[in-house]
């Protein structure tokens, strides 16, 4: 199926322009404090019949094969909303469901008993999911608010949107390594040798490469923030040790696979 435009949003959810983004001078100052926004956000998560989940799919597409026009809309809901962050839940519960899948597959490929299945999924979800997202958002956060504003005393980044990027860059990672890594898992990546270790740390690396343009690709967006190339600066790192796991034999999906069953015994 080709995706040439996006779905329309629900009514008064995330409007729609086919006119050029106005100036970040027109954009409308947040009226809202952090806490409103939050308790709006998190009681909206138990209304389903509100969310926009065809706009969240859509999104989900368009993470894979065009980020830029995800984050497009990001900016049309600070012009009508005065705010980045999605007052939406739909990505995360839509995400949420996908992880909790994901995990449920992944755990049975690594041929895990049923009670370590709960286990994983619980640590997935509730550690490496919302627990690393908490921190890694907050860290970005700080960083972009303490050393990227071009105006210290002016507007900041909102913690929900960096929140919001984090998840973004977090999808196709998880799709990478939760789903397609294990279609390879039992067949080819169990296995020793360089064949092995070539497409597993591929299928790293090149998830550690979308995280990053994607979070590079939403603190862009930000215009009160300069010198966003920053988040790009560990890819030549990441090449170099790249290659320097595969010269070294190290298959980065068996380690995880061992670190995960060291985890649920």
């Amino acid at each position: 199926m080709k995706y040439s435009t996006s779905p329309a949003p629900s009514l008064n959810n995330y409007p729609r322009s086919t006119s050029p983004l106005p100036a970040p001078a027109n954009y409308q100052a947040t009226t809202a404090s952090a806490a409103v926004k939050r308790y709006k956000y998190l009681r909206r998560l138990f209304k389903f019949n509100q969310m926009d989940f065809e706009f969240a799919a859509w999104q989900m597409v368009y993470l894979f094969v065009a980020p830029q026009k995800v984050f497009r809309n990001f900016n049309y809901r600070k012009h009508t909303k005065s705010q980045f962050a999605r007052d939406d839940p739909a990505f995360l519960v839509l995400l949420c469901i996908w992880l909790f899948l994901s995990s449920i597959c992944f755990a049975l490929g690594m041929g895990l008993s049923w009670t370590q299945v709960v286990l994983f999924v619980l640590f997935v979800v509730f550690v490496d999911f919302i627990g690393a997202g908490i921190l890694v958002s907050t860290i970005f956060w700080y960083i972009s608010n303490k050393y990227l504003r071009r105006d210290p005393d002016g507007p900041d980044v909102e913690w929900g949107y960096a929140f919001d990027v984090h998840i973004n860059a977090f999808f196709p990672p998880l799709s990478l390594l939760h789903c397609f890594q294990i279609v390879l898992f039992n067949g080819l990546l169990i296995h020793d040798g360089f064949l092995s270790c070539l497409v597993s740390n591929s299928f790293w690396l090149a998830s550690i490469i979308y995280y990053l343009y994607i979070t590079f690709l939403g603190y862009s967006n930000i215009p009160m923030l300069q010198n966003v190339r920053a988040f790009l600066l560990p890819l030549p790192v990441l090449v170099l040790l790249y290659f320097g796991t595969l010269l070294a034999g190290w298959n980065l999906s068996h380690m995880l696979m061992t670190f995960y069953h060291y985890r649920v015994l």
